[in-house]
């Protein structure tokens, strides 16, 4: 279990509170990184937007890659994940800003990549703004080249979005045993974003859902060895407009008969015991069940599994 926390840089996170006694200024957001090393925290996430969406657009705002790269400088073990919209950032020059921080910080930059959604703040900063699927398949481009960059000697690239020849960047990001990269982060519900993050992203990012939503996300991830898919959809059920339906699919190693019987069943599981509870769908059923919903699920051994939670519409 790691532990995190936003930077406020908007000065709080709060809509409906004014002032949270949280400035959005250099002083402030130095002051609580280093003491959040003292206190434990391992990392921290720095949003990234011109205009402050949460105190209003006239609120003050600090901009996420100059403050990230002074809080590589002033901190130690703090992971430092930095939001970035890739239509606000050419990829040849984030890549480059971004290995120089990772330098800085010792290996602790992590990107958490946003295919942007505020059109006001792209018009009045003069940026382009795509439609929602050419926001990702621009994404997967840009991805393409920061990924290419930090990686190889010399980088050529033509895209629909981008072009790059020949491109050189050194210093690369620092060499760490434990990872290939910076870890890029992403999340996103869409089709166009579930597609992107499994192809070319390192970690998802979701929302604290309930259990009932999470753990069936986590025992996908798991069951997928190697590059693979995890499909999350809702619908209305079509045999009962009582009822809607959430389902999550992957294609990973799938489970026999007598697995399948057991699953529900608490601290059943099938992962070895120091990465796992077998908890995490027995509190799914339950607290699905006591709501009047129920759970289904259809697997075969190598063909991958998929769970659909039938929950009481409001």
């Amino acid at each position: 279990m790691r532990y995190g926390y936003w930077m406020p840089v908007f000065g709080g996170w709060l809509r409906n509170v004014a002032d949270e006694n949280m400035e959005a200024s250099w002083d402030y957001v130095s002051r609580l990184a280093r003491r959040s090393e003292e206190l434990g925290y391992d990392i921290t996430l720095v949003a990234e937007l011109l205009l402050n969406d949460i105190k209003g657009i006239n609120a003050p705002s600090l901009d996420a890659w100059s403050t990230a790269a002074a809080l590589a400088a002033v901190t130690q073990t703090l992971e430092i994940m930095v939001a970035v919209r890739p239509s606000f950032h050419p990829p040849a020059l984030l890549a480059k800003q971004a290995a120089t921080i990772d330098r800085i910080s010792g290996g602790r930059l992590s990107l958490n990549v946003v295919s942007a959604w505020w059109k006001d703040e792209a018009r009045r900063y003069g940026v382009a703004f795509d439609e929602h699927d050419d926001r990702y398949a621009r994404t997967s481009e840009w991805l393409d080249i920061v990924s290419a960059a930090w990686r190889e000697p010399r980088t050529q690239y033509a895209g629909k979005y981008y072009t790059v020849e020949d491109l050189v960047l050194e210093p690369k990001p620092a060499a760490m045993p434990a990872r290939l990269r910076p870890t890029i982060y992403a999340g996103g519900e869409s089709d166009a974003a579930k597609h992107m993050i499994t192809r070319q992203c390192d970690a998802y990012v979701m929302h604290g859902d309930p259990p009932d939503r999470i753990a069936p996300r986590i025992n996908a991830r798991d069951a997928i060895l190697g590059p693979g898919t995890i499909t999350v959809s809702t619908s209305r059920d079509t045999d009962d407009a009582n009822f809607s339906l959430l389902r999550v699919e992957d294609t990973g190693v799938g489970m026999d008969a007598a697995t399948q019987r057991q699953i529900f069943d608490p601290f059943f599981t099938t992962k070895p015991a120091e990465h796992a509870t077998g908890l995490g769908l027995s509190t799914v059923y339950g607290i699905v069940k006591r709501v009047g919903g129920r759970v289904e699920v259809r697997s075969t051994p190598g063909c991958g599994s998929t769970f659909d939670v039938y929950l009481p519409s409001a």
